[in-house]
């Protein structure tokens, strides 16, 4: 056996790994972090707080007698209350029953119920804080483009254009540039699909007319994780030229052959850095999840497009960076609620479930894109861990939820007998869907 060759991928395994555990304990912490925080709001002591499971690797106690701990296996945490039997959160009804009436207060089972239901759904919440706040502060820092489009850099390309950094597009092709947000339907609509454009600017106070390319051509602003063109090694900054021998002259252009051409192998012509370089890739058929809701099925290679150059930004201000991060949750939350119900109707395929497997490895092809995409991912995940923790299933936090609406209805909880009953029910499914998650990890394309 080559030892040394396995090197480089012995690698790559422990680096997305490493990017999977640093995610996951990262949200796991801001998770059980909110359950800690409002159940000592609240009146109701933890014991333990403890991110991992197993031995304990090292642990502290702090002034308000919690027990603060690193455990072996980096995989979850949990936080135990006062009165919990285990880290499940199970009933201590021995414990519970000697205690006296002011320390049976400060345990999760005896106290009030709105103190019990606003630290169980502190979980969830603070997860969805944490998206928001990170979606928030990467749009405040990156900024959004400013009116009128000035151009801040350009983008190396294969061809000469007479552009430079600080002119301000009047128009394009002959027709006056239309402010930002209209300006994808004026290139879709309205302006030619020639490689070749001429734009007019003001540079140093003067109106220029001038040579440069499509706004929108064939150039790599992202690549996908889990997708076809990460595997093929396409890299940020690629300016794709042709698809089988035939020229490109726009990204809409290379989505159109890509849309028809029915997963056969596409031979693309690349420049980068300099130099020409081939990549054959074979198209993925994928389900995408729309803005007004619902699916819609393409196939793709995995990446997205961008402008010729980089235009100027400014920073939509606070108000404006938590709205975007609110949007960006909001829609999250809706296109995981509808594409669990298209999969479940068979409308979509439920290969897009994915598990820890598929997890850990697009953990680790987004932190090798860079710390703003790690960081932008672990928001998107955060997102998803605190609304499948909002499903009302016995051993998750919603399931715990139901329970509290009961008792607020039927004026007592259930009985224990029945709680154990729903509880292994609960864990049962939760089983089940790892199982399949997993599968979908070694079987899904």
């Amino acid at each position: 056996m080559d030892i040394i060759g396995l090197i480089p991928s012995f690698g790559g395994v422990l680096y997305t790994i490493a990017a999977f555990v640093i995610a996951l304990l990262i949200i796991v912490a801001v998770h059980e972090y909110g359950h800690y925080i409002v159940g000592r709001w609240t009146g109701i002591h933890a014991e333990v707080f403890s991110l991992g499971f197993g031995p304990v690797l090292w642990s502290r106690v702090d002034r308000r007698g919690t027990r603060w701990q690193l455990a072996a296996l980096p995989f979850g945490g949990f936080v135990k209350f006062l009165g919990d039997s285990d880290a499940a959160s199970g009933k201590d009804a021995d414990a519970i029953a000697n205690m006296d009436p002011d320390t049976r207060r400060h345990t999760m089972h005896s106290a009030p119920l709105w103190a019990r239901a606003s630290t169980v759904a502190a979980g969830p919440i603070f997860n969805f804080i944490m998206s928001i706040a990170i979606f928030a502060a990467v749009i405040g820092v990156r900024g959004t483009a400013s009116d009128p489009l000035t151009i801040a850099a350009l983008h190396p390309v294969p061809l000469a254009q007479g552009l430079q950094a600080g002119d301000e597009i009047l128009a394009i092709g002959g027709s006056k540039t239309p402010e930002l947000e209209n300006l994808g339907s004026y290139v879709a609509d309205e302006l030619s699909d020639d490689m070749a454009q001429t734009y007019t600017v003001r540079r140093d106070g003067r109106e220029l007319d001038v040579p440069g390319i499509h706004p929108y051509p064939a150039i790599v602003q992202a690549v996908s994780p889990g997708s076809a063109a990460i595997d093929a090694g396409l890299e940020a900054g690629d300016f794709i030229q042709s698809v089988n021998g035939e020229i490109v002259e726009t990204f809409a252009a290379l989505r159109e052959i890509v849309g028809n051409s029915e997963g056969n192998a596409l031979t693309l012509g690349i420049w980068r850095d300099g130099q020409d370089v081939q990549v054959v890739l074979l198209p993925r058929r994928m389900d995408l999840p729309l803005a007004e809701g619902g699916f819609e099925t393409r196939w793709l290679i995995g990446i997205t497009g961008g402008m010729a150059f980089v235009p100027e930004t400014e920073s939509p201000g606070v108000l404006g960076s938590l709205g975007y991060g609110v949007e960006q949750t909001y829609f999250i939350v809706k296109s995981s609620l509808s594409g669990l119900y298209y999969m479940a109707t068979g409308a979509i395929s439920s290969c897009n479930m994915r598990g820890p497997i598929g997890i850990a490895q697009t953990s680790g092809e987004v932190a090798s894109q860079g710390l703003t995409s790690f960081i932008w991912f672990i928001a998107v995940l955060s997102t998803a861990v605190g609304l499948l923790n909002l499903f009302p299933v016995p051993v998750l936090d919603g399931g715990h939820l139901v329970f509290h609406a009961y008792e607020a209805v039927a004026g007592r909880p259930p009985s224990d007998r029945a709680l154990r009953v729903l509880m292994a029910i609960g864990l049962t499914l939760i089983l089940s869907l790892m199982v399949f998650a997993l599968s979908n990890d070694l079987t899904c394309p």
